[in-house]
């Protein structure tokens, strides 16, 4: 499970360090691709398997579902801890993320989500002030 929130930043040649806390679960890898809201998702290899799996049981006759999968898998990457527990993150997806300098790792409890701090601090300052209508309806949906 990935939990917490880290900043580090992005280095030269685009690598960032992984917090020592999910480096445990990347240890075999993970798959790093464009993920929702502005923020890249950074699955470990298992997890990763397993939302695949889950993704191909969508209908193809449906176009959003086509779409949702084309527009993860389409921009995926295979990413191995170095020895210094960092991992590269492409340019094309840094731009799709408005990653610059400084980096947000947080943890989605079943993925990390890497955001430009920039970009972080307004989507929290955002889902703070929405933080109440948002548990309402997953009340009504019979989540809280």
């Amino acid at each position: 499970m990935f939990i917490g929130q880290y900043e580090h930043k992005l280095e030269e040649r685009g690598r960032i360090s992984i917090p020592k806390r999910f480096r445990s679960e990347l240890s075999e890898g993970g798959v790093l691709t464009r993920g929702l809201d502005g923020c890249l998702f950074l699955f470990s290899r298992k997890r990763w398997q397993e939302f695949i799996e889950r993704l191909a049981q969508i209908p193809l006759t449906k176009a959003e579902a086509r779409g949702f999968s084309r527009f993860l898998t389409y921009g995926a990457v295979e990413v191995e801890l170095d020895s210094q527990g960092r991992i590269l993150l492409p340019e094309f997806l840094r731009n799709f993320a408005g990653i610059k300098k400084e980096v947000i790792l947080a943890g989605a409890i079943g993925r990390i989500e890497i955001w430009d701090k920039e970009n972080f601090n307004a989507y929290q300052e955002k889902i703070e002030k929405e933080g109440e209508k948002i548990a309402e309806r997953l009340n009504e949906l019979g989540i809280l």
